[in-house]
């Protein structure tokens, strides 16, 4: 990853970005900076080190889920809390001058350990994916679906600092 740095969102210019996406291009060009201000998201961006440029971000939030929306087989291991704490990661793109460089794969790895950094306790990193790839990328990399939300997957972290960094 020599080409590229993975920071905290400041003050880079934001307004070029486009991953074809409209919804996250316009996240990251208008919404994100009071997302982060109002303490809702932290968003992380990679920029590639020759250009200064945004080459894909992701943003990290705090959350819970129900227990009785995971797999019966994950729940009965589990404390009986009614909700599990876990990491949201909300959004996650790349810019198309930069995609097809697994470029996605290192964004994630880089919220993974960030969350199991983290001295606040996760049991799990959970996404929402928008679409039938965005499913297929994260089950690559170990995700499993939530019981009745085929779009809604979670890893646990435990098993992402076994099989993935």
């Amino acid at each position: 990853m020599t080409a590229y740095r993975i920071e905290a969102l400041a003050n880079h210019d934001r307004k070029g970005f486009d991953c074809g996406s409209p919804e996250l291009n316009d996240y990251l060009a208008k919404r994100v900076s009071q997302d982060v201000r109002r303490r809702f998201t932290a968003c992380f961006v990679m920029i590639g080190k020759s250009s200064g440029e945004i080459a894909g971000y992701y943003t990290l939030s705090a959350g819970g889920v129900s227990i009785q929306d995971l797999p019966e087989h994950v729940a009965k291991k589990l404390p009986r809390y009614p909700s599990v704490p876990v990491v949201r990661l909300g959004r996650l793109a790349v810019a198309k001058p930069h995609q097809g460089k697994k470029l996605g794969g290192l964004l994630l790895f880089d919220g993974i350990r960030r969350a199991v950094k983290s001295e606040i306790a996760a049991y799990a990193i959970v996404v929402e994916a928008k679409d039938e790839n965005a499913i297929r990328f994260y089950e690559h990399y170990g995700f499993t679906a939530f019981s009745a939300r085929s779009n809604s997957l979670f890893l646990p972290l435990q098993q992402a600092v076994r099989d993935l960094i």
